[in-house]
């Protein structure tokens, strides 16, 4: 049976602008929000359980729920109104999703390739950057990306926005950057830091065998934890006036040249 909402003051209204809001709800709730047809697909294909689907029937034909919802999901057909406030985008699809959280523990991660590519992640703030670091690693097919000492959330809608859904296509683990470091160095992965103290170009090093690339913030850069555990410190030349690149595009750089020394 399919409930309706016509009134932007109903209390489940609510409860979804808090977990859109705040950390707290969403780790409380364990739920969070997903718009947009392709995210919401991009979910359910990571093996997210869909709890609740929102659907307006001004922008989203009822007819095509059934791509989107199991036996389990509780369907919710919500007025313009009601999606108009919801909805942080500007071009409506006229779907939501409350979909249940996932723990992203390191033991859960899982290589089928002997020398896995990796990129690390330290300390990143904006939930952009992380968003444009998860679409890079979709786009180059690397086996996981971890998050050392996260800032925020991985359920955070900036992130899941500006991931376009990569968030749930990526293998992701969360710890600490001691617990990653001891992760890393457990299963014998190479670590090249991106840094400028005592680095080589990093077109000069070998990324061939288990690999795992390290990020930080422009503002800071990496930790000494992770520059004195490195097996190799690695730059990015710069030729212009400053010293420094967007974090996701620096990324991109090292991981498209492991990418190519491997062959795929």
């Amino acid at each position: 049976m399919i409930k309706e909402i016509s009134s932007t003051q109903n209390p489940f209204v609510k409860k979804i602008l808090k977990l859109q809001e705040k950390v707290k709800e969403r780790k409380k709730q364990q739920l969070f929000v997903v718009e947009g047809q392709r995210e919401i697909s991009l979910a359910i294909k990571g093996t997210y359980t869909i709890h609740t689907l929102l659907f307006c029937e001004d922008y989203f034909s009822q007819e095509k729920l059934n791509q989107f919802t199991t036996q389990h999901t509780e369907l919710i057909s919500i007025s313009k109104e009601v999606y108009q406030k919801l909805a942080y985008r500007a071009t409506t699809e006229g779907l939501i999703a409350l979909v249940n959280t996932k723990d992203f523990l390191l033991s859960n991660i899982k290589f089928t390739s002997p020398t896995p590519l990796i990129l690390v992640a330290e300390a990143i703030e904006k939930p952009g950057n992380i968003g444009a670091i998860l679409r890079t690693a979709d786009a180059a097919n690397i086996d996981a990306v971890l998050i050392a000492n996260p800032k925020t959330d991985m359920f955070n809608p900036n992130i899941i926005r500006s991931s376009v859904g990569c968030v749930f296509t990526n293998q992701i683990g969360v710890g600490s950057t001691e617990e990653i470091i001891a992760y890393l160095k457990e299963s014998n992965i190479n670590i090249f830091a991106t840094t400028l103290q005592n680095s080589n170009a990093y077109y000069k090093e070998d990324y061939t065998k288990a690999t795992a690339i390290v990020v930080g913030t422009e503002a800071i850069g990496l930790s000494e934890k992770f520059r004195f555990a490195a097996t190799q410190n690695i730059n990015i030349p710069m030729q212009g006036q400053i010293d420094s690149m967007n974090v996701s595009v620096a990324a991109a750089i090292v991981i498209f040249e492991a990418k190519r020394q491997k062959g795929f």
